[in-house]
């Protein structure tokens, strides 16, 4: 190649956000498209009608660096099926929810049934989606999520379709496309959407295991576990036993408006989307200013803590410059959903992460979530976390 020719980087029109897995491509007739200047994945991907996850399965390298050069071949995925290598805590309908199929599809798929178990590093079949879509026209107060809630769509192939991102606007009138084929099953026999469900799945204890990290590595309360396994705090499990894990799927709930968050209930719904050692981002609710955090802990209500010193640096400006038992309403942005919450800026307590300038922890409220001390509802968090779903009188 000529030393003087200009490379021309381009990157992706949106973050990837989508999940590390061993995903083999196994698309038949493959073909291949040769970057030019202006390209990205998002555009290569709408030019041959296949999903921007199907460009990152074909070409799996571009998952931890998506930038594009002027004459780079990306393979082209043919319509077809993908098989996949189930992963710890995996169950056939969060997969089918991660690949936006109907579970049902996939159970035929893979000869399975309803209930019945898989194992980490089974080979599974992904079925086939087709491509065709249709356009809506977006409505006041609408959403993402609420439109990929609305239509039954999965909402990583919704901001796919629509070139965004997690966390960008949408505006009234403004058309979107509502991709078809990837429509999310519930699993629920509820006539409520908006209703919170449960399923169940069986997990083989394993070496390392206690009760503790196993209710952590499920994302569910540690009492939870204990309850549904009929076990108490001294029980003590053994390698190969199997465990009841219940898995939770919690509807999106419509907002006043695109700055407000959903208004969640702590005990049936949030701290099941927000499970212990999940990282997210806080937007501040008056001043906008954003910084990740973690849940590293907490019961009554999120015990969370800033993930750097940069992140700690910032919520401090917020607090004006001093740490603070102030409250004040925000928007917790976790898995490209918003939730109306609220935060005391107070260092305080128990502390896990270490070298990000933050001695302890903050409290997190969410509806109905309550204080450790005494088990009783907080007014001003309540208040604030009113504010930030758009329901304040």
């Amino acid at each position: 190649m000529n030393p003087k020719m200009k490379k021309f980087i381009v990157g992706t029109a949106i973050a990837s956000t989508v999940f590390t897995s061993a995903l083999i491509p196994t698309f038949a007739n493959n073909t291949s498209h040769r970057v030019v200047s202006g390209d990205t994945l998002w555009k290569i991907a709408q030019r041959y009608e296949v999903s921007l996850e199907d460009i990152y399965g074909a070409n799996p390298h571009y998952r931890s660096n998506p930038s594009l050069m002027v004459g780079d071949t990306v393979n082209i995925p043919s319509q077809g099926q993908t098989t996949y290598t189930v992963l710890r805590n995996d169950t056939p309908w969060i997969i089918s929810n991660k690949f936006g199929v109907n579970v049902n599809d996939f159970l035929r798929a893979n000869n399975l049934r309803e209930g019945q178990h898989i194992y980490v590093g089974q080979r599974v079949v992904i079925p086939g989606k087709t491509n065709t879509s249709s356009t809506y026209a977006v409505q006041r107060n609408d959403t993402p999520w609420t439109i990929s809630n609305k239509f039954g769509i999965s909402m990583s192939n919704f901001l796919s379709a629509n070139g965004l991102k997690s966390g960008d606007y949408i505006y009234p009138g403004q058309k979107v496309t509502i991709p078809s084929g990837n429509k999310i099953n519930t699993p629920s026999t509820s006539t409520n959407s908006s209703t919170p469900t449960k399923i169940y799945k069986t997990y083989s204890v394993q070496r390392g295991d206690n009760l503790w990290n196993i209710a952590i590595k499920h994302g569910i309360p540690y009492q939870e576990l204990l309850k549904t396994n009929r076990l108490n705090e001294s029980s003590i499990v053994q390698i190969g036993q199997k465990l009841t894990i219940p898995v939770y799927n919690i509807p999106v709930k419509p907002t006043p408006g695109p700055q407000y968050g959903e208004l969640l209930d702590w005990w049936t719904e949030a701290q099941y989307v927000l499970p212990i050692n999940k990282v997210f981002t806080v937007q501040d609710f008056y001043t906008g200013k954003r910084w990740q955090m973690k849940r590293t802990i907490g019961a009554n209500h999120a015990d969370v803590e800033p993930l750097t010193a940069k992140d700690a640096a910032i919520m401090k400006e917020v607090w004006s410059g001093n740490w603070s038992w102030n409250t004040r309403p925000i928007i917790v942005e976790v898995d490209g959903r918003r939730l109306a919450a609220s935060a005391n800026g107070m260092p305080h307590g128990v502390q896990y992460i270490k070298n990000n300038n933050f001695n302890g922890h903050i409290c997190i409220h969410f509806s109905r979530s309550t204080l450790h001390r005494n088990g009783q509802e907080n007014e001003r968090h309540q208040q604030n976390v009113l504010i930030a779903a758009g329901k304040s009188k």
